[in-house]
């Protein structure tokens, strides 16, 4: 039963589709944990098994081996029994029917236990071919079983390798995904339209400056003129009082004395 139950179990294990296993997992990584150990246990069982099935066929043979060779021997013993016979009656001497009859009887026993070799090999025989077959089947699907446990360790290994270059590239692109929230490229544009914001603001105080200063011309170019209207006026005055003292002046005169104070 141990046996059968063995087999059963390398014959499920070795039916395994491993790839649909791992697309089936949740945990790809964890399941195959558990199938290397499972495999491996198996295995060590299968081991075991098969060298006590081993075992037991050599036992076997073994004993056929020695029904055989006994039946030969007791073979050999009834011809040399039956011979003596043979010899005690062609003497005809005193007696020698009697010893004839022992020989013949020593034969008939030694013929006897022949047979019952020959019995025991061959109920053997049918038992030896069957432990052949479960033995030879029980090593081809343990050897099939290191195969899918290599394949089951080259599986994880990949797995695990394609796991740490997902994990790396993962990190990478969170990496990227941060320098693209904190481009520094933005910062630095930020920064520069600061700067012009800064320098339209210079420029705006600059061309204000220039505009004030415009204005306080033309207020010195309007206090110019009103300076030049009180002179005129302080000079109309002075000639009227001096018109006054010396007489009437001609109006000809009064215009080419109050041109002279015209700048143009």
């Amino acid at each position: 039963m141990a046996k059968q139950s063995i087999f059963g179990r390398i014959a499920q294990l070795t039916r395994a589709n491993i790839n649909a296993l791992i697309d089936q997992a949740e945990d790809p990584e964890k399941m195959l944990d558990q199938m290397v150990r499972d495999y491996t246990s198996s295995i060590a069982d299968a081991e075991s098994a098969i060298a006590e099935t081993i075992g037991n066929l050599r036992l076997l043979e073994q004993d056929h081996a020695e029904d055989v060779q006994a039946a030969t021997e007791w073979g050999g013993k009834a011809l040399a029994a039956s011979r003596k016979a043979d010899e005690y009656r062609a003497s005809g001497g005193t007696g020698t029917a009697t010893d004839a009859d022992k020989f013949d009887a020593l034969a008939k026993v030694a013929l006897q236990r022949q047979i019952q070799s020959e019995n025991e090999a061959k109920s053997a025989e049918p038992q030896i071919a069957s432990q052949n077959e479960v033995v030879n089947k029980l090593k081809t699907g343990l050897n099939s079983m290191k195969e899918k446990l290599e394949q089951l360790k080259s599986k994880r290994s990949e797995l695990v390798a394609r796991s740490k270059l997902a994990a790396a590239q993962t990190q990478v692109a969170d990496a990227i995904k941060s320098v693209d929230i904190l481009d520094p490229t933005s910062e630095v544009s930020r920064f520069e339209d600061k700067i012009r914001r800064e320098e339209a603001k210079v420029l705006g105080a600059n061309e204000l400056a220039a505009s004030s200063l415009d204005a306080q011309f033309n207020d010195l170019e309007d206090l110019g003129e009103q300076t030049e209207i009180e002179a005129r006026l302080a000079a109309l005055k002075s000639g009227g009082l001096a018109s006054n003292t010396a007489g009437q002046q001609d109006p000809a005169e009064i215009t080419v004395t109050t041109s002279a104070y015209n700048p143009s």
